[in-house]
């Protein structure tokens, strides 16, 4: 069977881009969402990983379909983020977003990783915010703060099984989701474009590459990597 890549929240954006490199380099792949990725090829699993017995689905429709073991790159790709402050965290917000951004990639380690064999990996997505913060959104940067933290744990338990993890911080990244918080108000736009040192939103492109050197370069296991084209610092 070919090396899979198994991603959450792949219908567009980052994760849609990651497929279409990995399909372009032979992978299979398995996505993860509540909406489909078009691109042909790509075997959807249709699930919200904010619904109980998400796990349920993912056994039957995923799991039944690998082998004992194969070769197999996780990516946590999806994520929440919601504007709130601290002294006004809506308790269910805080509950949904830490659920999306953390609890379920672990929920997935523990299905997929006996599934794995050696040169697997898992790849986190996590942000510029996973190791600072700015106000406003202090949910989701406590999230991000944990996954990396995740990361962390899984390059320590998992040390002599050959399975190797990394976080990858995109910068501001030119995607749908993006433009639509920016209600596409060009001058918000511009400002996000100059917290880059070239004046320019990372490509989803970009990522997917370095989500595919990730997984191909066993020598990056537990590291962060900044992919923020040289974040400017205010």
């Amino acid at each position: 069977m070919k090396k899979q890549l198994i991603i959450t929240g792949g219908s567009q954006g980052i994760g849609k881009a990651a497929i279409k490199k990995f399909m372009a380099e032979g992978w299979g792949v398995f996505n993860l969402s509540r909406q489909p990725c078009e691109l042909e090829g790509v075997k959807n699993i249709q699930v919200d990983l904010l619904v109980a017995g998400w796990q349920d689905i993912v056994t039957r429709e995923l799991l039944a379909q690998l082998p004992e073991k194969s070769q197999i790159c996780l990516v946590h790709n999806a994520a929440m983020l919601l504007i709130d402050k601290v002294g006004s965290i809506d308790e269910k917000t805080f509950h949904n977003t830490l659920t999306l951004n953390v609890l379920v990639p672990s929920a997935l380690n523990n299905l997929l990783l006996p599934k794995m064999a050696p040169l697997s990996s898992i790849i986190y997505i996590g942000s510029t915010l996973a190791e600072k913060a700015v106000p406003g959104c202090a949910s989701y940067i406590t999230s991000k703060h944990a996954l990396l933290g995740l990361m962390r744990a899984t390059c320590q338990d998992l040390a002599g099984q050959r399975i190797y993890t990394c976080c990858i911080c995109p910068g501001v990244t030119d995607t749908t989701m993006l433009r639509q918080r920016c209600n596409n108000n060009e001058e918000v736009l511009q400002r996000l474009r100059e917290l880059s040192s070239d004046n320019r939103f990372v490509e989803p492109s970009e990522i997917a590459d370095v989500i595919w050197f990730s997984a191909t370069n066993p020598v990056i296991n537990g590291t962060i990597i900044h992919a923020n084209l040289g974040q400017i610092e205010s």
